[in-house]
């Protein structure tokens, strides 16, 4: 196995190419909540068919995610890597040419396919591919630099859609995946896990997808078809059985793509269940302010990306230090204080439908929120992380991923109904307004419940095991990835 240095050309282009392949999620993530009133208006879409836009690619993202890890462990990181790259690129053109809303939306979840397969490569390729002395440089640059593409992707999405077409979103991933391919194939070493190939959990696999498809499904439906119709009531208990067959699977099989076993780490469980409750709160929200910026405020897609950017600069500056904070003094007090800073940037969101402009109604609740952000997501991510066995590393990262992403489904499929934004009312600005003040609302309650749940079950180090610490490389988006490792082992000192 070739031990790569990040000063070397070779190093630097192995970077490059990991960067610009999980930026390619990264730029999709937040452009296509931008384009969704663009999207409604062209196809004369529900907000159903606007949450299964989002919920499509999430599905399969969530239910695909940890299959797509061992598939790269097995087979060849490298390889599944540009499989995820190709097969994203592809369905990247099929929604940008989508004729109508269910074309667009199973084509949003062949990306999540792709997504699937291409990002857990993404930081495992440098896991595996550099010298351990520079492993933390690259994971850090890799870090910093897929925190721009964050950044950038709002200005970048809306200018695209005011300037040319909604279409564009999507297109601009085609030659993004041709530059990742040829760095790729000339530069980036293949690896594998050591040993013999394990046997897939398919099983497990089908079950977590199945699950998640029918409790989704009957969520989004309830808002047609109400809460005690057969085409609700049906896939939502048909996805609650399947739930338990994955857990009953999981625990027979020989080799799960899920060890239950991770969770008899109260610690690792507490943290999982604060960010289930905090990334719902934050997914329902977020789901809807791009919509309410364009559809009440009359912002355009440019406007409204970057009437948000504040949050991700916030993120960017402030994420290290939260992080070397929480390797002193501890996680609780931060992952306790951030919710509930986090939940009264919400409620500060419900000014937005109010006369006045930017500074006055919209910028207030973007700064609070942001600086809730910064408090809450590098401690949680790393609490959640060190707090399972060094041999579960990457199972806990997986697994902290797709809790974070199954809230988001789950939220972007309750909350707009449970706030009576239905049908077409997105499209009618005052419905809009009321509605969103109710979402907000329901969001802040939840965030700051997840704050006092942080508060009752996650423990703090004693204070001679803390030190003192500047991480660097901490991704500043809400999607974070696994921390550096010498943070993470700082902080499975702490809590352990």
């Amino acid at each position: 196995m070739p031990e790569l240095r990040l000063g070397t050309s070779t190093g630097r282009w192995v970077v490059a190419a990991t960067v610009l392949g999980s930026g390619m999620t990264s730029l999709d993530a937040t452009v296509v909540g931008i384009a969704l009133p663009a999207v409604g208006r062209d196809f004369h879409a529900s907000i159903s068919s606007l949450q299964w836009v989002v919920d499509a690619y999430t599905l399969a993202l969530a239910g695909l995610l940890l299959l797509g890890g061992t598939l790269g462990d097995s087979y060849g990181r490298r390889k599944m890597f540009m499989a995820g790259i190709v097969w994203f690129a592809a369905a990247s053109l099929c929604c940008g040419l989508a004729p109508n809303a269910p074309f667009l939306i199973a084509a949003r979840a062949l990306q999540g396919v792709g997504g699937a397969l291409l990002m857990p490569g993404s930081l495992a390729i440098l896991q595996a591919s550099f010298a351990p002395d520079d492993r933390s440089k690259a994971i850090g640059a890799w870090s910093g630099l897929g925190g721009l593409a964050t950044a950038g992707g709002p200005f970048l999405g809306g200018w695209l859609i005011s300037a040319v077409s909604w279409r564009l979103v999507f297109f601009i991933n085609l030659p993004l995946a041709a530059v990742v391919l040829a760095i790729s194939a000339r530069h980036v070493p293949e690896s594998k896990a050591p040993g013999p190939v394990p046997k897939l959990d398919v099983r497990g696999a089908l079950a977590i997808s199945g699950a998640l498809a029918g409790i989704t499904y009957g969520l989004i439906g309830a808002s047609a078809s109400g809460w005690t119709s057969a085409p609700v009531l049906g896939p939502l208990l048909g996805g609650l059985v399947l739930l338990g067959l994955f857990i009953w699977a999981e625990a027979k099989e020989p080799q799960p793509m899920l060890p239950l076993n991770v969770f008899r780490s109260a610690q690792f469980s507490a943290a999982n269940a604060v960010t289930f409750v905090v990334y719902a709160a934050l997914s329902g929200a977020l789901f809807l302010v791009p919509v309410v910026l364009q559809e009440v405020r009359g912002y355009s897609p440019l406007e409204s990306g970057i009437a948000l950017l504040p949050v991700t600069v916030i993120m960017l500056a402030l994420s290290s230090r939260s992080g070397a904070l929480a390797a002193r003094i501890g996680p609780r007090l931060q992952m306790s204080v951030g919710p509930l800073v986090i939940a009264a940037g919400l409620l500060l969101f419900t000014m937005i439908g109010n006369s006045g402009n930017y500074a006055t109604t919209v910028l207030p609740a973007v700064l609070v929120f942001g600086f809730g952000l910064a408090i809450n997501v590098a401690p949680l991510t790393a609490t959640a992380l060190a707090a399972a066995p060094a041999e579960h590393a990457g199972i806990a990262s997986a697994v902290n991923n797709d809790v974070a992403r199954a809230a988001g489904l789950i939220a972007v499929a309750v909350l707009p109904v449970a706030a009576g934004i239905t049908g077409d009312s997105y499209l009618h600005p005052a419905m809009l307004a009321h509605g969103f003040r109710v979402a907000a609302v329901i969001s802040a309650v939840f965030c700051a419940a997840g704050g006092v749940l942080a508060a009752l079950t996650i423990k703090n180090p004693a204070p001679e095991d803390c030190e003192a610490a500047t991480p660097s490389g901490l991704h500043c988006g809400l999607d974070a990835p696994p921390l550096h490792v010498p943070l993470r082992q700082r902080l499975r000192r702490a809590v352990s």
